[in-house]
């Protein structure tokens, strides 16, 4: 099963070496793996079967991912790629090097400058990703890095959910399918109720709470 850690670590999918396991989740695992024709590393999250094995599901991913790709921000990971190998879907991204930001809650609340300069670049990165319809869904801590030089990236759009306002694309978005973090998700979200740009603000208005206080704002 993909959902196995280090299952797939020493294979190869297709033109993807996977070299190691990057982390896991509720979505499955990712890899750190070498796309062998560009000679680069990757980000290759594979993900849990439950999600690509009904066909409304695995269309609604490709949909999605498509509309990921289409995003080009300096502070949003790239999505390269939706592959298919032995019946499971991988989502291919900019491997991106750096610790992400609940590495850095490991040693307190951040210097006030420093959490204003990094919320900023959270906001114009996913004001970015609104302008083209797209909600992230899943802002948290551990989907923002910090690379060695400083900048921030988030990742896990290839997960996001993206405006389309045909009746069979909202039949495909999944309104009423809760994903995400409980803890970062905004109260429509977790009703499982149609979610836009404000769902995100209300994950980013609470991760820069713990980021300037080191605790959650809804520990208690």
């Amino acid at each position: 099963s993909v959902a196995e850690g280090g299952a797939l670590v020493g294979r190869e999918l297709g033109q993807y070496r996977v070299e190691r396991v990057l982390g896991e989740g509720g979505m499955g695992v990712v890899y750190l793996a070498e796309d062998t024709r560009l000679g680069r590393l990757v980000a290759l999250k594979a993900l849990a079967p439950r999600f690509t094995k009904d066909p409304a599901r695995r269309e609604r991913l490709a949909r999605e991912a498509r509309a990921a790709a289409g995003l080009t921000h300096p502070g949003i990971a790239t999505v390269y790629a939706l592959e298919e190998f032995d019946d499971h879907l991988y989502i291919a991204c900019e491997y991106v090097p750096g610790d992400t930001l609940r590495k850095e809650l490991e040693h307190g609340p951040l210097p006030l400058p420093r959490v204003i300069d990094t919320a900023i670049s959270i906001a114009r990165a996913l004001a970015a990703a609104h302008d083209r319809g797209i909600v992230h869904r899943d802002l948290k801590p551990e989907n923002i890095i910090r690379t060695p030089g400083g900048d921030l990236k988030i990742l896990d759009f290839g997960l996001a959910r993206f405006r389309d306002p045909s009746p069979s694309a909202a039949a495909l978005t999944g309104d009423g399918t809760i994903l995400g973090t409980p803890a970062y998700m905004s109260p429509e979200q977790v009703r499982g109720r149609t979610v836009d740009f404000r769902s995100d603000l209300f994950s980013l208005g609470t991760v820069v709470y713990e980021l300037a206080t080191g605790v959650h704002p809804f520990a208690n």
